[in-house]
């Protein structure tokens, strides 16, 4: 069980082995039909006990006899739409949106040289910031801050080579590692050195990013809270052989440090945005081209002039 944006969702790999969603929502008096994470062989509702297949469907609901009119097939959990790409599953609460490969775009193609199918979850922390999610994003679009905000990561990517690529409704960076040339001294994280070591950050529409290291991938999701709170839900894949190693840990806690700089600056940015002094700034043509994408595709969807 999980929840979005405040809908509570039922997700389930049943006996034929296909992937369903449900709102987690009991057709009769909105308990709730599951608890938590596990395996069973079906819900049963906490509150009157009416109980349900992994298909959704109602298999009995008690103390029901004599209710005019009533079909078992008219009670079933409410579907929610989920889609698969690797190990990752999506739910969209929109049943008439486009497929989740129109969505990716170029995105599976781009990241194909990461052993995604090979990873599997190794640790997960939320961070709760005192920003608006918009703010979160905008900061994750650039690297422009790195030799001021994150100086262990600016040591470790090549600034000068750091590229920003907006492409459909995404935006993809993506840095050399420095010093991971043959015959360097190794870095810190990186058992290999090879001319071909690189980060890459991908971010799509609206609030999810995806960051590729060459020895884990991570996933971040922000989600708003209130106008000025959000949640940055991380999410650290490695491939299984490397969970007991050292560098596993090292690893997140590197990242922890960076999320950590970022909260640090983003909830600061967020205070200083309601200072009367304050009048929107101008983007860097090299460093901000993901911010002013970002800003573009959410002034559409809201549907304000990007003029």
């Amino acid at each position: 069980t999980t929840e979005l944006i405040g809908e509570p969702l039922l997700l389930v790999r049943g006996t034929d082995r296909k992937l369903r969603g449900f709102y987690n929502v009991c057709r009769h008096r909105a308990g709730p039909p599951a608890v938590g994470c596990g395996s069973c062989k079906l819900f049963r509702c906490g509150y009157h006990g009416w109980t349900y297949g992994l298909d959704g469907s109602l298999i009995h609901a008690t103390e029901i006899e004599g209710v005019e009119g009533f079909r078992s097939e008219d009670f079933a959990l409410a579907p929610v739409r989920t889609e698969e790409w690797f190990n990752l599953v999506f739910v969209n609460l929109d049943p008439d949106a486009p497929p989740l490969r129109e969505s990716l775009d170029e995105l599976p193609q781009q990241t194909a040289k990461f052993p995604f199918e090979k990873m599997k979850l190794f640790e997960r922390r939320t961070y709760d910031m005192k920003c608006n999610w918009k703010t979160y994003v905008d900061n994750y679009l650039e690297g422009y801050h790195l030799p001021s905000v994150h100086p262990a990561l600016n040591r470790e990517l090549d600034f000068n080579a750091y590229t920003v690529e907006p492409y459909g409704r995404h935006v993809r960076q993506f840095s050399p590692i420095r010093g991971a040339q043959p015959g360097d001294a190794t870095s810190r994280r990186y058992p290999e050195a090879r001319e071909d070591l690189t980060t890459e950050y991908f971010w799509i529409f609206p609030n999810w990013m995806l960051n590729c290291y060459p020895d884990n991938v991570s996933l971040n999701i922000v989600l708003p809270v209130e106008p000025e709170r959000s949640l940055a839900i991380f999410e650290w894949y490695l491939q299984e052989k490397d969970h007991g190693a050292p560098a596993a840990k090292a690893s997140v806690e590197f990242s922890d440090q960076i999320q950590i700089e970022d909260v640090s600056i983003c909830e600061a940015v967020q205070k200083n945005l309601r200072s009367r002094s304050y009048a929107r700034g101008r983007f860097s043509v090299t460093q901000e081209k993901g911010v002013h994408a970002f800003h573009r595709m959410y002034s559409e969807v809201m549907g304000e002039s990007t003029e």
